[in-house]
């Protein structure tokens, strides 16, 4: 059993056992299973077995430990759904699109026909962002990471 933040997240409940899920696989960390509401065949879910709302929230191994699983259930999802490519995706906070707050990797077997589009095309209003404040974002950011020796 891991110890959650919120007992009523149902992701906890699938990692806790209380829950079934379709399960591809795991490690002690994370577990990958097939969304029981996909998007296209294939449709998997990657999480980590302890409760974080958002990606910066995971410590090192969590992190670590989820991608280690996303690089390695990709291809296989890809080859079993019989597609040559996928979306990957992470909705990170509520106003992203997140709905369970526990972080959560996508893996969406992609084709030609099936209507998503690019990331660009979910944008309907994109902002008009100039040089100078492409240049203050990127100088904030920076300052950040190095105010946290990042």
């Amino acid at each position: 059993m891991v110890e959650t933040v919120d007992k009523k997240c149902i992701f906890c409940e699938i990692v806790n056992g209380n829950i079934s899920a379709r399960v591809i696989t795991q490690n002690e960390w994370a577990i990958a299973f097939l969304d029981a509401f996909p998007l296209s065949k294939g449709h998997t879910l990657l999480i980590p077995k302890k409760h974080y709302s958002k990606v910066q929230d995971m410590d090192q191994i969590y992190s670590s430990s989820l991608f280690k699983l996303l690089r390695n259930v990709t291809a296989a999802v890809e080859e079993a759904a019989g597609t040559k490519a996928c979306t990957i995706a992470i909705h990170n906070g509520m106003e992203a699109g997140q709905e369970i707050l526990h972080v959560h990797i996508h893996i969406i077997p992609r084709t030609h026909d099936d209507g998503a589009g690019p990331i660009h095309s979910m944008f309907k209003n994109k902002p008009k962002i100039g040089n100078e404040e492409m240049d203050l974002v990127l100088h904030k950011v920076k300052l950040l990471l190095q105010a946290k020796g990042s």
